[in-house]
């Protein structure tokens, strides 16, 4: 049971991104195999995430550790021991992970702000216009209609109404700050990349697949305007 939440911990932020979509049965040993490779490299993925492995002795040692568990061969140390020094790495990784994760975001914003054409809102917001559209922007308390994409500044996507072929509609109270001091600044058919930083996004708060603190980037296109 032990073992089961972890693996479920480590499991959840990468499969949560891929919630909605539908199961390919592994119907043959190969499409088996291609399924657990595919979980393997998820686990590996996310604990790359969480841990800070310097060089390949260090990937050497931890999948080691793992194969054995797997194959529930007998721990070549006495694990015991050494939980108190994993407890101190993960907490010590943790802090080298997120100052790392800080400064390359501050880097984001400042590379993004230093683009040609883009507009840095009242709010720290920051808006790319790619089309310009025409009409009439909303107001603050209006409604728009939007196709839009969400991705993290490494490029990792967490939402899609194009992927799912469903545009959104909403009032501009009712979104993050980020959107409704952008949206007010787009016409219908416009089109923009659209750069939140944290504090007018979701803050420090994780949200599905969106770690806390994170600074959000969107492709957002309005097709109406209420």
């Amino acid at each position: 049971m032990k073992k089961f939440a972890v693996l479920l911990c480590l499991l959840l932020p990468v499969l949560a991104v891929a919630e909605e979509a539908q199961p390919t049965p592994a119907t043959d040993l190969a499409e088996r195999n291609k399924m657990l490779y595919s979980l393997g490299f998820l686990l590996g993925d996310n604990l790359k995430r969480q841990l800070v492995l310097d060089n390949e002795d260090d990937y050497k040692a931890v999948s080691q550790g793992m194969r054995d568990s797997l194959l529930g061969k007998k721990s070549q140390t006495d694990i015991n021991q050494y939980k108190p020094q994993i407890l101190q790495k993960y907490q010590d990784d943790a802090r080298i992970i997120s100052q790392r994760r800080e400064e390359e975001q501050k880097a984001y914003l400042a590379d993004f702000q230093k683009e040609k054409g883009v507009k840095v809102l009242d709010n720290g917001a920051m808006i790319k216009l790619s089309r310009p559209g025409k009409g009439k922007t909303p107001k603050a308390d209006g409604s728009v209609t939007v196709h839009y994409t969400g991705t993290l500044i490494d490029g990792t996507q967490f939402d899609s109404s194009r992927e799912r072929n469903q545009p959104f509609t909403t009032r501009l109270t009712d979104v993050i700050p980020c959107w409704t001091k952008a949206l007010q600044q787009m016409k219908p058919g416009a089109r923009a990349q659209v750069v939140c930083p944290a504090d007018t996004a979701y803050g420090n708060r994780p949200v599905g697949p969106i770690p806390p603190n994170s600074v959000l980037v969107f492709d957002i296109e309005v097709t109406d305007v209420k």
